[in-house]
């Protein structure tokens, strides 16, 4: 089996692989994404990121799991990144300026999760109303939400 090229171009990004139903995964260490994502786009042909979403796996840390869904149109090639990121420390940079399509994925998750996409150039809530408390998909998030007013709107 061959080495990966993300491993080898870009020493340390890669902390783990494995293949399921024909759909290769990789986890990167989070400060290197916007690296991995313009290489991947750059050197590997990945033009288009098909969507990013996260998993709370709380109380485990690190908590969240952020996942990118990469295509390769050219190869007709999917690949899947998933980066881990603390519950007390819940950001990483945005790719964006990578795949200007990852703005609204991002702040889904942002909204719906909490974590913050540095470097994002319009980070807000995209789901729930403007002064909404917390965020839904958080594992400890009360199941009944938080009171809210909606006179306010």
């Amino acid at each position: 089996m061959s080495e990966n090229p993300v491993a080898v171009a870009i020493s340390g990004a890669v902390l783990g692989s494995s293949v399921h139903r024909g759909q290769a995964s990789l986890e990167i260490a989070p400060a290197q994404i916007v690296e991995v994502c313009r290489f991947l786009r750059d050197q590997q042909h990945f033009n288009r990121v098909s969507g990013v979403t996260a998993a709370d796996w709380y109380p485990t840390e690190p908590r969240f799991e952020i996942v990118y869904l990469l295509h390769s149109l050219e190869r007709n090639e999917r690949l899947r990144l998933k980066c881990r990121v603390p519950s007390d420390r819940a950001e990483i940079d945005s790719v964006t300026g990578v795949w200007p399509g990852a703005n609204w994925y991002e702040r889904e998750v942002f909204d719906l999760f909490g974590i913050v996409f540095l470097n994002h150039p319009d980070l807000r809530r995209i789901m729930m109303p403007e002064g909404w408390e917390g965020h839904p998909l958080r594992k400890d998030y009360p199941v009944t939400g938080p009171k809210y007013d909606y006179t306010q709107e």
